[in-house]
């Protein structure tokens, strides 16, 4: 039963990114702008509803995955904290 839902996981997810990519093709099809733009709409609409129950039907394990996977931005660390300058130095006045 479990390696069911997986596989239908994995449907819904390859769905959503079919549906992702239909965006870019969509223009070229020769609708009016009115008809792209609601098409366009449907499609992010369907391909948010989709990956979303990809990731609920494959589990934590692979929404983990993902996270890191797709992770473009690190957390601050001690380190990392920008340093602060001391105006008064920096200009040679005193802010009263």
């Amino acid at each position: 039963m479990k390696r069911w839902i997986k596989t239908i996981g994995y449907i819904t997810l390859l769905t959503s990114l079919m549906l992702w990519l239909a965006i870019a093709i969509v223009p070229f099809l020769g609708y009016s702008k009115g008809q792209i733009a609601g098409i366009i709409t449907g499609l992010i609409i369907a391909g948010e509803i989709t990956f979303y129950l990809g990731i609920a039907l494959l589990g934590k394990t692979i929404y983990m995955a993902l996270k890191q996977r797709f992770m473009f931005w690190k957390p601050k660390t001690a380190e990392s904290k920008p340093v602060e300058v001391n105006r008064e130095e920096e200009t040679g006045q005193r802010s009263e």
